[in-house]
């Protein structure tokens, strides 16, 4: 009953879709022409040239909805996935369109009215998805339109799924209790819900409970249980979900794939990948020339203060390591001495570091020293946001001693990061900035960068731990 009203729900939010996406190109235009907000050059087009699109612009943005998975199902998926992957395939198909308008060469198209179009149909079809998703999770938490669930497994695995299935009441599942191995534990319950019985009734309680989702969630050493699950399903049409005993191993962005029909479980895997990937970067190389441009002024003054203050160069060149123990040239203003670890060695910079010139610790406290990494992210070999690079022969001692350390390069080093932002910059805990930076990569994000970028600033760049 459940999949019939997913299907007409389904078919009710494409059908809200495409009249979102049609009204947006028509409203397109008559913004662009008839609102007196933008200067006319050649007149203006007949209104049936543009409708003559509708059609193809339909079928363009809806095959791309399709392609990016926006008509998954949407329970149990996080909000900002659903609106990133509109505005992922809206800006697909933007770029296919505007390709396609050059092309064609019977009639021409205002590109202002592209943009306008892009704009309007990608926040309206945010507004709708939201709309939807709050009134769906309104409901869910009322009661209405549940799943229900059943935990063949009560031991510690399956504790776990019942508390974060607790924890998002928006999501719809209503559990009804557990199934175990052990009869000891029958009639007894297990983070409040009872234990309805044993593995091998299984059948017996989805029918008895009318049980939608079926979670398995059984330690490695019960294979022989796990079979038994299975061969007692071989009638039901229950949704089974695996939840493999494997969490205790898994980091980063774990999860599961298929090669050529072949579940693949991966345990550590960086999230940047495909147009993850290219919107990343592409992010990283406008924030970055920005970022020299308006900087050039006070850079060009910067490196005047250190040639008048001490004999060496302006800039200070190190080799870190960066993603996937890439070595690369990191750029700073010198703020030290000449052969400042000349006696020393390769040592963390301390509170009142006497190697440092004057004006070096006041470039330090200000992190204004670290303004030449722009070019190091307009390059490509670091990133805004991103875990701190660090020197290889701090890399070999900390790869020792600091659990999960070398997970961090897994994602590009960045001039600033969770950690930093949260104040674990510098001569801090290292355990806690490792903390920070696997919780950064694990849940890796467009707008998780641009909060962190916001942060950045917001607090501002004097920091006590940097000396």
């Amino acid at each position: 009953m459940l999949k019939k009203y997913n299907q007409l729900f389904l078919s009710a939010l494409i059908v809200s879709d495409s009249l979102v996406i049609l009204s947006s190109w028509i409203g397109a235009y008559y913004l662009r022409f008839y609102s007196g907000w933008i200067p006319l050059s050649n007149g203006i087009p007949p209104v049936e040239q543009y409708q003559v699109l509708l059609l193809p612009v339909l079928i363009l943005f809806l095959f791309n909805f399709r392609v990016v998975g926006l008509y998954q199902p949407l329970r149990g998926k996080s909000l900002w996935v659903d609106y990133y992957n509109i505005i992922k395939a809206n800006t697909i198909s933007i770029l296919i369109l505007s390709a396609l308008l050059f092309f064609y060469r019977e009639d021409s198209y205002s590109r202002i009215a592209v943009g306008i179009f892009w704009l309007t149909v990608t926040f309206s079809l945010v507004a709708s998805h939201m709309l939807v998703r709050n009134i769906l999770m309104m409901l869910r938490r009322k009661g209405k339109n549940l799943r229900y669930v059943l935990i063949a497994g009560a031991g510690e695995l399956g504790q776990e799924v019942a508390e974060r299935i607790d924890l998002h009441p928006e999501m719809g599942f209503k559990i009804v209790g557990f199934l175990t191995t052990e009869e000891s534990k029958v009639g007894t319950r297990v983070d409040g819900y009872p234990v309805l019985g044993l593995l091998d009734d299984v059948s017996e309680h989805i029918r008895e409970h009318g049980v939608d989702k079926l979670f398995i969630t059984l330690p490695m050493k019960s294979q022989d249980h796990f079979k038994t699950v299975l061969s007692n399903l071989g009638e039901e049409s229950v949704d089974i979900k695996v939840v493999p005993d494997l969490l205790q191993y898994m980091s980063l962005s774990g999860g599961v794939d298929n090669f050529d029909g072949l579940p693949i479980v991966n345990l550590t895997e960086s999230p940047l990948y495909g147009w993850n990937l290219v919107f990343k970067r592409t992010t990283d190389i406008m924030i970055s020339f920005l970022a020299i441009v308006i900087t050039s002024p006070l850079m060009i003054l910067i490196a005047l203060f250190i040639k008048l203050e001490s004999r060496g160069p302006v800039f200070f060149v190190q080799e870190r390591v960066g993603l996937d123990r890439k070595v690369f040239k990191m750029y700073k203003f010198r703020s030290m001495k000449m052969d400042a670890e000349s006696q020393s060695g390769p040592v963390w910079t301390r509170e009142n570091d006497d190697r440092r010139t004057w004006w070096g610790a006041l470039l330090r406290k200000t992190s204004l020293d670290e303004l030449p990494q722009f070019f190091n992210v307009f390059a490509g070999d670091m990133s805004m946001v991103g875990p701190r690079p660090e020197r290889q022969v701090f890399i070999e001692d900390f790869k020792k001693s600091v659990p999960h350390y070398m997970l961090r390069l897994k994602m590009k080093a960045g001039i600033t990061g969770w950690a930093q932002v949260n104040g674990w910059r510098g001569n801090t805990s290292l355990e806690k900035r490792i903390e920070h930076d696997l919780y950064y990569i694990k849940h890796w994000s467009l707008l998780f960068d641009i909060k962190i970028l916001i942060k950045t600033l917001w607090n501002g760049l004097i920091n006590r731990h940097a000396y």
